[in-house]
């Protein structure tokens, strides 16, 4: 019997298993939003939304713990810089919501997004254009050079 035995474990080995759900965190951390499982997605949700609790408050160990979970030192720092700041609630940053019936295995599927999304992608959004911008800016000069 399975009593207050907190996680799931996707028929997976311990490795596999850390792997799987670190991939999974990747992946919401760049895109804002993913589509997979309702599980994977409630189990992924624990874990990204103590990174989210960590980047908010960005000091030296945070950052080294939040490392220490996922080590990709451009999507931690994505988190840190640009996704934390602008996350105004104190909990409750993701929301799981059931999407479809997956065609061939019929598993149910939902998409994990943040409850800010628009207000991060909006700022995400801004951020790209300001770079092209700089970087037309940068070609004209070696150009007219």
């Amino acid at each position: 019997m399975r009593h207050k035995m907190a996680g799931r474990k996707f028929h997976r080995n311990t490795n596999q298993r850390k792997a799987l759900l670190r991939g999974l965190v990747l992946a919401l951390f760049q895109h804002l939003k993913i589509e997979t499982t309702v599980a994977k997605a409630k189990e992924t949700k624990r874990i990204a939304e103590r990174l989210i609790t960590l980047a908010k408050k960005g000091d030296l160990s945070s950052r080294r713990l939040a490392l220490s979970r996922i080590p990709d030192n451009k999507t931690v720092t994505k988190l840190f810089n640009d996704i934390a700041p602008k996350v105004t609630r104190s909990s409750g940053y993701l929301r799981v919501l059931k999407t479809r019936f997956r065609e061939g295995d019929n598993a149910d599927m939902a998409i994990l997004e943040f409850v800010d999304h628009d207000a991060i992608k909006g700022i995400a959004e801004e951020k790209k254009e300001v770079k092209k911008k700089a970087k037309k800016e940068t070609k004209e000069k070696k150009d007219k050079k």
